[in-house]
């Protein structure tokens, strides 16, 4: 998986080790079907990779509520429970089906505030092969404006990789 970093726009330090983490998670997870197990394994894996982040998880689109997540595996100090499609950064990325990279989360019309301490924050939506949107993936920041392109960029291609 290493190659698919291997783009001029993707340099540094912090590229290198989001195609490290790509390739240690897919071999960790190679052979494994369970979903939760693979969430679980991403969000671990991932939050202990990048010193930069805070929180680290799923939330799960709910099959018996339409248009609402609920929060799965993750990695960090209590989560919100519940968001519907639309609130805040989760919810515009379940319903955009789009990475929202928010360098000020206060600054973020609607912004669900689960804890005061996250300053920035990007949630990538997670698709399964035939397109469906499964769950977003939501990293907060205690650091102001944390997150940039080759986050962006990292984290889908781990995430296709991972559920496409």
């Amino acid at each position: 998986m290493a190659e698919a970093f291997n783009d001029k726009t993707l340099t540094g330090d912090k590229a290198a080790r989001y195609a490290e983490v790509a390739d240690e998670i897919a071999s960790v997870l190679d052979g494994e079907t369970n979903l939760t197990a693979r969430m679980a394994t991403v969000a671990s894996m991932l939050a202990s990779s990048f010193d930069h982040y805070f929180w680290t998880g799923f939330y799960v689109v709910d099959p018996k509520k339409e248009r609402e997540l609920v929060v799965g595996p993750y990695q960090g100090t209590l989560g919100c429970l519940r968001i519907a499609f639309g609130r805040g950064v989760c919810g515009a990325a379940a319903a955009t089906g789009q990475t929202q990279l928010v360098a000020d989360v206060h600054a973020f019309p609607g912004h669900i505030a689960c804890d005061s301490r996250s300053q920035s924050e990007i949630v990538v939506p997670v698709f399964d092969a035939s397109g469906t949107l499964l769950a977003v993936f939501d990293v907060d920041s205690d650091r102001p404006a944390a997150f940039d392109a080759i986050d962006q960029r990292g984290l889908e291609t781990i995430l296709k990789a991972t559920f496409a």
